[in-house]
């Protein structure tokens, strides 16, 4: 809406960007969806394109145990291959990128290569 009522006020693109901090190309989407189609497309945004969710939270809590439990007889550790492979082979999945993996890993902080893991003792600090 600041966009739109600092353009009707004659401001210049440059100084509307500065005020609401954005970019440009936004003040110019904008300001085309109002004129084009209404104010209401001018305010709302439209859905982002993007691909569906590749793993459920189950199957994401599944790499978890997976990436925590012991490398394959063999290996010294998970590589991310191992983990994609292990996981389509768990989850009766058609196929699971190393991207996928690392981008999951990534986001939630996850390290399987390393020494370093964690354990959760039982009560008896055992």
């Amino acid at each position: 809406m600041q966009i739109l009522l600092a353009a009707d006020a004659g401001v210049g693109d440059e100084a509307i960007a500065v005020a609401v901090r954005t970019s440009g190309s936004t003040i110019y989407r904008t300001k085309k969806r109002f004129v084009e189609i209404s104010l209401e497309a001018a305010l709302s945004e439209e859905p982002r394109p993007g691909a569906a969710r590749k793993l459920s939270g189950t199957q994401e809590a599944q790499l978890v145990a997976l990436a925590c439990s012991d490398p394959p007889q063999g290996c010294a550790r998970w590589t991310l291959k191992l983990l994609a492979n292990a996981l389509v082979e768990l989850i009766e999945h058609s196929s699971v990128s190393r991207e996928t993996v690392r981008r999951w890993l990534d986001d939630n902080d996850l390290k399987p290569w390393q020494k370093k893991m964690w354990c959760i003792a039982n009560i008896d600090g055992e």
